[in-house]
């Protein structure tokens, strides 16, 4: 049974890695006048203790993800608040104190939180119409040129796009057939499109850049990982390969053979693959992390994007690059527990993470992940049976089909993190929009 959350003391926001989620912070501007929430008025199924405004839909829907993808079911309360944040038009905003307020469908919703929603209410099940209404919205949002911005209308990025790819993967629709209604672009067409080629410095090549600056691309790391994930056609959960699988090389642009790069017929899958070689190629010449990309912000690691370079490669099937940076992750250099303590987001991103190359999310460097998780949401502090503080362990992943009464979704990949991307302040958004310089 749920226990209800004990008022706990709202800390001061903190900004928890840029790389940790797909989208940018316009819910912050665009809600500016919303006074922020009190400790005692936030919602006692969400999961965290900061202000709620910027990424509450976002840490919600990454926490259900990391705890249903590790055998766990997370608690009703918490699936029904990030169900009752949906607007009446399916879209989803950053996050809402009053749901009877209606939603500003141009300013206050978003691809991301509305993606991110989508694939952790698929994979948690029971509650097919919300996810019917999200992918409705979705596509009803789609730019010409086959993509996503973070608001309806904004130009395509390569994070948002990203993030609605594996919301259809989630839902059961395959990426490539949901095209735009004028010029019958696919959402593939538009990330591809942002993908660095062959006309590109060698150690550029492969990379994607969030969106083209003055008619340029350049390389952003945040938006390859997002990228290379969603041209393999995955979410933030996947099926983890078989440890008897061989391990995948990697396979760069092919720049040397006389013909050069065909960037118009280059098929998702030999992007996906260009850009997880740029990616571990960019984590061996750096220690095997990823530093961040803020402007003004001093040379550091960035733990948030090398857990998505670890998603991203393991997506891939490179199993063996992907463990290069899990190893750092889960050093003492990183300090990748203490970054995301007390953090919903944060934890989610590094138990998918490890999941997704083989570490232990009960003992990720000495930490349980998923018990460090289940102290942010419902019933922390208050006795649990389960450790992680969810209501129980599946016995098997037929309870979710079982639990699926709206008629819900079969998952084939089982979800995947991540929208909102490279966002300072919460998760949700404002990091990602300066990152892309």
């Amino acid at each position: 049974m749920n226990a209800r959350r004990s008022a706990a003391a709202l800390a001061v926001s903190v900004v928890l890695g840029t790389a940790l989620a797909p989208a940018a912070t316009a819910a912050g501007a665009a809600r500016q006048d919303t006074p922020k929430p009190t400790a005692s008025a936030l919602p006692e199924a969400l999961y965290g203790s900061g202000d709620p405004r910027f990424d509450g839909v976002w840490r919600q829907s990454l926490a259900l993800l990391a705890q249903d993808a590790s055998g766990l079911t997370p608690p009703a309360a918490a699936v029904d608040w990030l169900a009752g944040q949906q607007c009446a038009d399916g879209g989803f905003a950053a996050y809402r104190d009053e749901t009877a307020t209606p939603c500003e469908p141009k300013k206050g919703e978003f691809s991301d939180a509305t993606a991110a929603a989508v694939q952790a209410l698929a994979a948690v099940g029971g509650r097919g119409a919300v996810v019917e209404k999200g992918i409705a919205w979705l596509k009803r949002q789609q730019n010409d040129d086959g993509g996503w911005g973070m608001n309806p209308g904004s130009p395509s990025d390569a994070n948002s796009t990203a993030t609605v790819i594996g919301a259809f993967a989630a839902a059961g629709e395959d990426p490539a057939g949901i095209t735009s209604a004028k010029g019958g672009h696919s959402p593939y067409d538009a990330l591809l499109a942002l993908q660095l080629g062959c006309d590109a410095d060698r150690d550029e090549r492969g990379a994607f850049a969030y969106q083209p600056d003055k008619g340029k691309l350049h390389a952003n790391p945040l938006a390859t990982t997002a990228a290379a994930l969603a041209a393999h056609g995955k979410g933030f959960v996947f099926d983890v390969a078989k440890a008897d699988k061989t391990d995948k090389p990697l396979a760069p642009l092919d720049c040397d053979g006389g013909s050069g790069d065909d960037k118009a017929a280059r098929e998702p899958a030999a992007g996906a693959d260009a850009a997880t070689a740029y990616l571990s190629a960019a984590l061996a010449a750096n220690g095997q992390h990823l530093n961040g990309t803020m402007p003004g912000q001093e040379k550091q690691p960035d733990v948030g994007g090398t857990a998505d370079a670890v998603l991203a490669l393991a997506a891939g099937g490179h199993r063996e690059a992907a463990a290069k940076p899990l190893k750092w992750l889960t050093g003492k250099e990183a300090g990748a527990v203490a970054w995301a303590e007390d953090q919903p987001a944060a934890l989610a991103k590094l138990i998918l993470a490890g999941r997704a190359a083989g570490a232990d999310p009960r003992d990720f460097g000495g930490t349980d992940l998923l018990r460090a998780l289940g102290e942010t949401g419902p019933g922390a502090g208050t006795p649990s049976a389960d450790p992680s503080g969810t209501e129980r362990k599946k016995d098997s992943e037929n309870d979710k089909d079982d639990n699926d009464d709206d008629g819900g979704y079969g998952v084939w990949w089982i979800v995947g993190v991540g929208a909102v991307m490279g966002i300072g302040i919460g998760f949700l958004l404002s990091g990602r929009k300066k990152q892309q310089h």
